[in-house]
This record gives structure tokens, C-alpha cells and sequence, in this order.
């Protein structure tokens, strides 16, 4: 197999999406391919650039940031263009876009270089991305006529859950191309178990700071949570977002201040430490890498039965929940009242590792990128 010029294109480097990313070139580095990034220099903050500086001397075609507007609009013209020059100068046989807005980056500009006889394989990976949008709505119908247009111009669409690729055929219709499910993975070293501090908290929450990610029913949750109990919780949010304002005055309002402590982005497993329970309480997701960390890690979780997160429990698992605080918080009193027996809910490690499994993940879009180059 030869070796690939392979450009990662996303808008956002925080969340899953660029842990996905930074997972696929560290593998595709060890494979011999040479690997860049492309991405949004107005979002991620010192976290994140720390992130950067561990990644950035091993990718031979480097870190390329530009501002890349989340929605559409006036900047986006100008914002493309730059763009487009920067994939162009690179030189890529691969263009892997990520996201609603990496994915229609990735495609049209690779269908641009095509024209100026370059061969290039043009692949999408939604992560959820605007196939989270109500078919029923406005919006959920424009992007989902985009998404029908944007297939004529993809070699290969790479899934991330079973549900995210039936939505794709529910929302969007049957792809007229290539496409292949293939499940985010841990390395080998996230299958160790972690403890937790002595002075841990009851509860942990762990990711974005919007809507989207429930921060709002946690805190919802625990309030009721507590009731249940007749004891006061302790509890620990970890994450940033626009939104962490708005989740700050919610904490002040119900009275929580004095046992609910914020923090900033961190290392998931450093993170786990300082909770007893991780509770995932999503309002919508593809394939959560938070879910796969923290069982990987053994730690008891409590997660919303949406998206993707099924496929890793079993549907009938009795940690997952409705996305709503009165269903979270009964389940937090539950887990609670006796940790290590709820513990055993939890999914088998070995099973986790054969399935979810980095080297597993990489292989597979490896493939995926010498059939469409093959084409």
C-alpha cells in the first residue's frame, strides 16, 4: 500500500470530533501516511492549543487554522476561498472532512482540485453534525436538500454508529455511494481502570458546555436526585461552551453553589478521578467518545438512550435513560444507594476493546481511503 498525503478537515477542534481526528493521525502517522489538519482558529481555547503543541512536530503537512464560520452566511464565501487554497497547496490524495461544515469543505474543494486533474478521494463523516436537525423543519429540510446535492460530490461516507447511518437514510435518503460503519476507538492504554479520590464527588459531568449535551438536566437532576436520597450531593462539571454561563446562574438559582464545582476542560481520565458516578445526560449523539472513556476506564456511569449510545450498552442496559431530569435523577439516587452493586450494569471490558478499539477504527477508514482512491 503507498503511502497517502491525508488533510483532516473540521470546523471545531473541541469535543469528540477532534479527539476522533487526533486518534486517526496518530494512527495513520504510525502507518507511514503523511497527515495534516485544517480547521476553525476562532473556537478551542488553552486546552485545546495544548493539544495542538503534542500533535503538531509529528504532522508532516501541519496545522492549518482559519476562520471557518459555524453557520452560513456572508463570511462564508471569503472563508471558503482561504480554505480552499490552503487544502490546494497541500497537495492531499486524501481529503477526510468531518462535520457539517468539514464535510462540505472536504467535498467541494475536492471536487475543485479534480478539475485541475488532481485525484483526490473525497470522504464525509457527519459525527451527527446537521443530521441532528428535525426533518420536519425548515432548516432540517435545507440542509438535508444540501446533503442529497453534496453525495454527487463524495467518494465514501464513513458512519460512526448504526443509528447516525439510519438517520442519514431516514433524513437524507439512501446513499447513492459507498459507505461504511465504523465505530470511534480507545488505545490500548484507556483500558485501565481508574480510582477515585477520597474526596471525590457524588457526581461528575464530563463534556460541552450547550444544550445539546444536557448540562441543564444534570443539574436539574441532581436537585431531585437529592430528594430521593434525603441527603445533599456533591457533584463536579467539567467542560466549556458558550452556554456555561447560563448553567452557572442555574446552579446559583437552585441553590447548589455550595456543592457543585465547575472546571475547565481536562484530560477525561484525570477527570474521573474527581467524581464517583459520571452521568452522560445528552439530549442527542452519535458515538460518544465520553461513554466509551469512562466505561473503558471502569468507572459506573449513568447515559441517555440516544444516538449511538445503545449499540454500546445493549438496548436494554439499565444505566441508559430518557433524556429528562425526573428520569436521570432517579437513576442517580439508584446507582447511588449502592455504587458497587450498580456497578455490575456495566459492559464487559474485553467485549469494549474488540469492538471499540483504535487499531480497529483506523484499519477499517484506512480501507475505506484506498477504495475510494481505487475508484
Amino acid at each position: 500500500m503507498r503511502r497517502l498525503r491525508i488533510v483532516h478537515c473540521f470546523r471545531s477542534p473541541v469535543g469528540g470530533i477532534f479527539r476522533h481526528v487526533r486518534d486517526l493521525t496518530d494512527a495513520q502517522i504510525a502507518a507511514g501516511h503523511e497527515v495534516g489538519i485544517v480547521c476553525d482558529s476562532t473556537t478551542g481555547g488553552d486546552y485545546e492549543e495544548r493539544l495542538f503543541d503534542g500533535i503538531r512536530h509529528r504532522l508532516a503537512l501541519g496545522v492549518q487554522r482559519t476562520p471557518m464560520q459555524r453557520h452560513i452566511g456572508p463570511g462564508d464565501l471569503a472563508s471558503a476561498w482561504r480554505t480552499y487554497r490552503i487544502i490546494k497547496e497541500l497537495q492531499p490524495d486524501v481529503i477526510h472532512g468531518h462535520g457539517a461544515k468539514g464535510g462540505t469543505y472536504a467535498r467541494l474543494f475536492g471536487s475543485l482540485l479534480r478539475v485541475s486533474r488532481s485525484r483526490v478521494a473525497r470522504l464525509y463523516s457527519p459525527h451527527g453534525g446537521s443530521l441532528h436537525y428535525d426533518e420536519n423543519t425548515l432548516t432540517g429540510r435545507l440542509f438535508f436538500a444540501l446533503e442529497r446535492l453534496m453525495a454527487r460530490f463524495t467518494d465514501c461516507l464513513l458512519f460512526v454508529s448504526d443509528y447516525e447511518r439510519r438517520a442519514y437514510r431516514r433524513k437524507v435518503g439512501e446513499p447513492p455511494i459507498p459507505n461504511v460503519l465504523v465505530y470511534n476507538g480507545l488505545n490500548a492504554g484507556e483500558f485501565e481502570p481508574t480510582g477515585s479520590r477520597p474526596d471525590a464527588a457524588d457526581l461528575i459531568y464530563v463534556g460541552m458546555m450547550r444544550d445539546l449535551k444536557g448540562p441543564d438536566i444534570f443539574i436539574d437532576a441532581l436537585v431531585l436526585a437529592e430528594g430521593h436520597l434525603g441527603r445533599r450531593l456533591s457533584a463536579v462539571m467539567i467542560g466549556a461552551g458558550d452556554d456555561l454561563p447560563r448553567y452557572k446562574t442555574q446552579v446559583k438559582r437552585l441553590a447548589l453553589d455550595d456543592r457543585v464545582t465547575f472546571l475547565p476542560p481536562m484530560p477525561a481520565r484525570q477527570a474521573f478521578v474527581l467524581g464517583r458516578l459520571v452521568v452522560v445526560p445528552s439530549r442527542a449523539e452519535a458515538m460518544p467518545y465520553i461513554v466509551l472513556e469512562t466505561l473503558a476506564a471502569g468507572k459506573p456511569m449513568i447515559a441517555t438512550a440516544v444516538g449511538g449510545i445503545p449499540e454500546i450498552f445493549g438496548a436494554d442496559s439499565p444505566a441508559l435513560v430518557r433524556p429528562d431530569p425526573a428520569d436521570v435523577a432517579a437513576k442517580m439516587a439508584l446507582a447511588l444507594a449502592d455504587l458497587d452493586s450498580y456497578r455490575a450494569h456495566m459492559p464487559d471490558t474485553e467485549t469494549l476493546k474488540s469492538r471499540f478499539g483504535a487499531d480497529v477504527m483506523a484499519k477499517a477508514i484506512e480501507q475505506a481511503y484506498y477504495a475510494a482512491l481505487g475508484k
